[in-house]
């Protein structure tokens, strides 16, 4: 698929805001990230749904799907910026219209459980979306300036950014040789394992692969590690970025286990390619925006990743 870019955002342009996972743990986040958004000059309009419940979901599937239908085809709205991740839209993924997205490209922003989205809808229309701060986590509590800049940076301007370089001088380290430029493809590892075999995961061939985690017993995340190479992704890509690994750990570390460092290195030490760890992206304040479906090179030599192309288009 084509990737295709959607239109840079400029003060004054509507923004949607819908909860296509679970609903945050307080109905406040959702209006003050909206705050947030007012300050800075733009325009907010909620999905009809936003505020749903049902269980851990943010209301039923059809009214998950259905906001972000509409968002998508309302005219007025340019972005388009989940409330949360948690659980649930992979759920959504057989209720999107698609050729209605890759008539009406625009922004749309989230991480986490909102990777299973992003991917399809790369996958079904080629669509450039980011894995970026979200209303009701980073942007109603005050987001950490770092991400901040970045963030809109990725999504405001049409200019290639070129070098990424991680917050607070933290480098990047390298696991094998090489030099490597492909698309940008990746998210949360949990998500992008989760559908695997489906027909909405992507390609990864000719990518570069990005992934974080957060939350997972040692064994379970070696255990999507493994599928990730018995189903060919790890060996299809051109390069791949390991993202924060936030609280991966043995639930009792006083039994036998394996630790991230190894399970990473059991996995990925032998491929010959590019492989960068220590990326600052994920379930982490301060971080970097990444835009799924753009140009981008690592480079292990120099520890370096560049994107090589703006994410939007005037």
């Amino acid at each position: 698929m084509k990737p295709v870019k959607p239109t840079a955002l400029r003060r004054g342009d509507v923004i949607g805001v819908i909860s296509p996972s679970s609903p945050p743990s307080t109905p406040d986040r959702i209006e003050k990230g909206a705050e947030y958004l007012e300050r800075l000059g733009y325009r907010v309009k909620f999905g009809k749904h936003v505020r749903a419940v049902r269980g851990y979901l943010a209301g039923t599937d059809q009214q998950r799907a259905t906001d972000m239908n509409e968002m998508f085809a309302d005219k007025e709205v340019r972005a388009i910026i989940a409330v949360r991740g948690g659980y649930g839209t992979p759920r959504l993924l057989p209720l999107i219209n698609y050729q209605l997205v890759k008539r009406n490209p625009k922004i749309f922003v989230g991480y986490s459980d909102l990777t299973a989205l992003q991917l399809a809808l790369y996958k079904n229309t080629g669509l450039v979306s980011f894995s970026g701060p979200m209303v009701g986590v980073e942007m109603f509590k005050g987001i950490d300036p770092f991400t901040e800049e970045h963030f809109w940076k990725m999504i405001t301007s049409t200019k290639k950014m070129g070098g990424v370089r991680n917050p607070d001088s933290r480098h990047l380290k390298a696991i094998g040789k090489g030099k490597a430029t492909g698309l940008l493809i990746g998210g949360n590892l949990s998500l992008i394992t989760s559908i695997a075999g489906t027909p909405y995961l992507p390609s990864f061939k000719n990518s570069i692969l990005f992934f974080e985690e957060i939350e997972e017993e040692c064994y379970r995340f070696d255990r999507m590690m493994n599928q990730m190479a018995l189903a060919g992704i790890f060996r299809d890509t051109k390069g791949i970025i390991v993202g924060e690994l936030t609280d991966i750990k043995p639930h009792d570390a006083s039994k036998p286990h394996l630790t991230v460092d190894e399970i990473i290195a059991d996995h990925l030490s032998l491929l010959s390619k590019p492989i960068l760890t220590g990326l600052v992206y994920g379930h982490v304040a301060r971080k970097l925006t990444m835009p799924i479906g753009i140009r981008a090179t690592v480079e292990a030599g120099h520890c370096s990743l560049s994107f090589d192309e703006a994410a939007v288009v005037t």
